[in-house]
Formats: C-alpha cells, sequence, structure tokens
C-alpha cells in the first residue's frame, strides 16, 4: 500500500515541476511561492516533527534543534567554498550552477525520507499510513516545484534541472519501498528532519527570497510567499 501510495507522490512531483516551468515570464511570483512554501515546510511540518521524534535534549537544547542550526551553517558554508572555487578558477561573480544542484540533491534525499517515512507509517497502521500520504502527496506537489526552480534558478540547463526532477519524482517510490525490508528508527527520522529543515530555510532565506525581490520588489511577490506559508499551513492542519 505504502508504495502503491507513492506513486501518488511522484505524480504530484512531476506535476509540481511542470507548473515551475509554465510561470517563466513571472520568475519573480514562482520564486516568491517556492520561498514561501520551503519557509512553511521547515516551520510548520519539519521541525515539530523532528522536535518530537528526535530524542534527548543535548546540554538543554533539544537535538533537532542543534541539527536545524548545524544544517543551516553546513549548507552557507557549502555555497560560500563553492563560491570561492568558481572564483579562483576566473569565473567571476554570479550564482554557482553546482550549489543549485546540491540544494535539488538535498530535496532528493528529503523526498526518499518522504517515502521511508510513508512506509513507517503504514507499519504503525492504515490510519496513520493515510495521514501521512496526504501530507507526503501534497508537499511533494511542492518539492517538485521547488526542486526545479532552485536547479535552474543557479543557471543549471533545462535538461539538468529536468534529470533532477525526475529523480525528485523516483525518491519516494524508493524510499517506500526500501521499509519493506527495514524500519527506520524514530530518532534518526527526527535528527535528519531537523538537519533538513535547517538546510531547506537558508536556501529560502538567503537565495530564494532575495532574488524573488531583486529585480520586482512588488506587493504580488510578497502575497505570493504568504500565500505559500498558508498552503503548508492547511496542508499540515488536514494531515492532522
Amino acid at each position: 500500500m505504502a508504495v502503491f501510495v507513492a506513486l501518488g507522490a511522484f505524480l504530484m512531483t512531476l506535476a509540481g515541476g511542470w507548473v515551475a516551468q509554465r510561470v517563466t515570464d513571472r520568475r519573480h511570483l514562482v520564486l516568491g511561492f517556492a520561498g514561501g512554501l520551503m519557509l512553511g515546510v521547515v516551520g510548520l511540518d519539519l521541525l515539530p516533527e523532528a522536535i518530537g521524534a528526535a530524542g534527548d535534549p543535548v546540554l538543554g537544547v533539544p537535538a533537532a534543534l542543534l541539527l536545524f542550526v548545524g544544517g543551516f551553517l553546513v549548507a552557507h558554508l557549502v555555497e560560500r567554498l563553492l563560491a570561492v572555487r568558481q572564483a579562483a578558477h576566473g569565473a567571476g561573480e554570479g550564482r554557482v550552477a553546482q550549489v543549485g544542484l546540491t540544494a535539488a540533491a538535498a530535496m532528493v534525499g528529503h523526498s526518499l525520507m518522504d517515502g521511508v517515512a510513508l512506509g513507517a507509517a503504514f507499519q504503525v497502521g492504515a490510519g496513520m499510513g493515510a495521514a501521512v500520504a496526504l501530507a507526503v502527496i501534497t508537499h511533494d506537489f511542492a518539492d517538485g516545484f521547488n526542486t526545479y526552480t532552485v536547479t535552474s534558478l543557479y543557471g543549471n540547463a533545462r535538461r539538468k534541472a529536468m534529470f533532477m526532477l525526475f529523480a525528485d519524482a523516483l525518491a519516494p517510490l524508493v524510499g517506500a519501498a526500501t521499509t519493506l525490508l527495514f524500519t527506520l528508527p524514530e530518532e534518526a527520522l527526527g535528527c535528519y528532519l531537523g538537519f533538513f529543515g535547517g538546510v531547506l530555510l537558508y536556501l529560502a532565506a538567503a537565495e530564494i527570497l532575495p532574488e524573488a525581490h531583486h529585480e520586482h520588489p512588488a506587493r504580488s511577490t510578497l502575497l505570493c510567499t504568504v500565500a505559500g506559508v498558508g498552503f503548508i499551513w492547511l496542508v499540515v492542519g488536514i494531515a492532522d
């Protein structure tokens, strides 16, 4: 059942990427909405789940929050290292294509864990599986949207963006299939979600949203960001 539901996530991921491709003339609105989706996923879904699952605090701080900060810093460090490397090779200023691919690869990893979470939920019971399935399938629309957007944002060719989109679409199927072989510890899943939340927040706050307002500091862009957060809030509310 988990693998069958993951097929719906596969289709929704592709649908999200298709929508991102069709609105190139409103790129600032796309980026604003994508930033809102990423912010909503981190603050309203990933962190609450991670804090509850990641185990005991470390020196008074929840382990998930420590990993959240670590993920933010790692994302910042990776981008700085890639930018320095590009400058050393005379590439000049501008966005580094590898950063987009790295970010997209992180999203593929997140989608893989979505599939694992889906399979684990069905191991608990049909009711838990149905709730997680609703969240995963809807979130994967946002994942497909964001994967295509962040890959192309950094100057990667459309072919590479499509490749990462299909990898992101396949990831939940693979993740759900692996749960037929093992059971993922709850603490490990919570720690992963905390770390990925930090990476995602860095991309949204330091890259996606500034780019959205760079050439079009319009009120409509801000409204798209708010709409993205509201959409994730609605999804989380329905899933609960």
